[in-house]
């Protein structure tokens, strides 16, 4: 069962009065390249806390394998605890995999933590879980594994260390994760993090847990704090200790746009290009609705703040708005997307409204007329404020926004259509994806169908268009893939690509040059990609 009255526990259905036990911690991410942080929390809560040496074994998998592989991966190590993390993008295979473990292993205690189980416990209780657990688990699992061994838990309060010897074996080069607060100052409805009460790492462990990262060898390096910059001055002790490591990683950090302060932006306007990430979440920039859900934000300073972190060109910046809040209508969102897009920012992420378990929101759901999957991941259908039909029209521009803007393609193209078309940004990427729905579309033929869609629109022309696209293949791709319509032939390409090698000094491949409608030409040097937009330079032969 769920704890009761702190490590406490009672046992109605399985005991494993084992004095030595095989643990297995299971990790399902969303894809390869992420790692699991969670299990190694775990691990690293046993060794400290459980009076006994358990022998620990983890099993790390992918939304994508088939329930039946993930359970024989578990079912080969024979365990007697199986310890699995449960969150909203893996729990719609969970209650097969459980099913699973428990035919298979009739004997061993399956224990769910995380925050789609400790929010809806009699659930998981019902379907396959023998104990789900609340709170830091690396304090409350080992606390349950020392009672199935039959020893009280003990109670400390010694920070886990989950940046152990066989955590760097197993990262193998993919993106690391890195916590050093939890929970958050804010309380916004739509939210867990709020929940539990801000709480820091100590600088001093902080800065040690990112200089082991940052020789690890991974490229990548999150952190999971909710609101990174919610004690400024504690976030840029941070990031001066960031910017004076000798590394090639970049560090990711989620924060709140009206909550940096001169020292904050000074430093970051400094940061080498690449060496830092900012996710922002404005949610929207309609006020009745950030009322509705609590979340305070100074509109006005946010944006102030993200255009001056933008301007050196230094930091890759990801801006989030959420559809589907309280008192926001289509037409409201056409606004705060608006106001968004004209950031500039690097990614605007257009997310959808998830009601999660334990949220505020979802407990007021029935009273405001929200309408929302009963199944993870629990996201809106419809509201007194936008209809189903409103949600589909966002869900066609989300399509085109997340395969063109958001992926840095096409961007010129975008800028001009814009431009001659007078369109509004969010009407311009429902066009596109009405005209050319991206489902694992290649980009070339995803190129041709956006072509005649943008070539239609009112005071676009078809030479500067095709200029645009032209030199976005050669910016995005290095010109590999470009499609027929787009490329360049005979002697003045020939000739491009002469003079690039003579400015390059090198030979380049002939994909890399081209031809303008007005005749001249242009290429890109292959050996300088942007490490902020992952585009290639473009020059233009006089």
């Amino acid at each position: 069962m769920r704890p009761k009255g702190g490590l406490d526990f009672d046992f109605p259905r399985k005991t494993c009065y084992t004095t030595i036990m095989k643990v297995t911690l299971l990790a399902i991410n969303t894809k390869y390249v992420h790692s699991s942080l969670a299990v190694w929390y775990l691990a690293s809560g046993i060794a400290a806390h459980c009076r006994q040496k358990h022998t620990v074994e983890f099993v790390e998998a992918t939304i994508n394998a088939n329930s039946g592989h993930i359970a024989a991966l578990v079912i080969a190590q024979k365990p007697d605890v199986v310890g699995v993390s449960a969150y909203i993008w893996n729990a719609g295979i969970l209650p097969e995999l459980l099913a699973l473990l428990h035919r298979h292993l009739p004997e061993a205690v399956i224990v769910l933590g995380g925050p789609e189980a400790a929010h809806n416990a009699a659930h998981w209780l019902k379907n396959g879980a023998d104990y789900v657990l609340g709170g830091p688990g690396e304090q409350s699992f080992p606390a349950l594994l020392n009672r199935l061994a039959g020893d009280n838990p003990i109670r400390t309060e010694k920070i886990a260390d989950p940046y152990s010897d066989e955590y760097f074996k197993a990262l193998g080069g993919r993106i690391a994760y890195i916590e050093t607060a939890r929970g958050c100052p804010f309380r916004c409805s739509y939210c867990l993090s709020g929940e539990s009460e801000l709480a820091f790492l100590p600088l001093d462990a902080a800065k040690k847990r990112i200089e082991k990262l940052a020789v690890s060898g991974t490229r990548t390096i999150k952190f999971t704090d909710r609101t990174f910059n919610a004690n400024p001055q504690r976030a840029c002790d941070i990031w001066e200790h960031v910017l004076r490591l000798d590394t090639d990683c970049c560090f990711h950090f989620e924060a709140a746009a009206d909550c940096f302060d001169e020292k904050s932006l000074t430093l970051l306007n400094s940061a080498p290009p690449g060496r830092i990430q900012l996710e922002i979440g404005l949610q929207s920039f309609h006020e009745p609705t950030l009322a509705a859900v609590l979340r305070k934000t100074d509109l006005e300073k946010a944006e102030k703040n993200i255009r001056r972190i933008l301007a050196p060109g230094n930091i890759h910046v990801h801006v989030d708005l959420i559809a589907g809040l309280p008192f926001e209508t289509l037409a409201d969102f056409e606004q705060s997307f608006r106001r968004a897009h004209a950031l500039g920012a690097h990614t605007l992420q257009l997310g959808f409204l998830k009601l999660l378990h334990g949220s505020r929101l979802r407990k007021e759901a029935e009273t405001l007329g929200l309408a929302y999957q009963k199944e993870p991941p629990y996201e809106i259908l419809s509201s007194p404020w936008m209809s189903e039909s409103d949600l589909k029209y966002l869900k066609i521009a989300e399509n085109a926004l997340q395969h063109t803007y958001n992926q840095g393609r096409f961007l010129s193209a975008l800028a001009y259509v814009q431009s001659a078309a007078q369109l509004s940004p969010l009407y311009l990427f429902y066009g596109m994806g009405q005209a050319a729905f991206h489902e694992a579309t290649p980009l070339e033929h995803y190129a041709a169908r956006l072509y005649p869609y943008f070539a239609a629109l009112p005071n676009v022309k078809e030479e500067p268009l095709r200029d645009c696209m032209l030199c976005d293949f050669l910016r995005m791709t290095k010109g590999s893939g470009m499609p027929a319509f787009l490329k360049s032939h005979g002697e003045k390409r020939r000739q491009a690509v002469e003079r690039a090698n003579e400015a390059l000094g090198r030979f380049i491949c002939p994909n890399e040059a081209a031809v303008l409608s007005s005749g001249q030409g242009v290429y890109v040097d292959s050996t300088k990609q942007d490490p902020v937009t992952g585009l290639y330079p473009l020059y233009y032969i006089s």
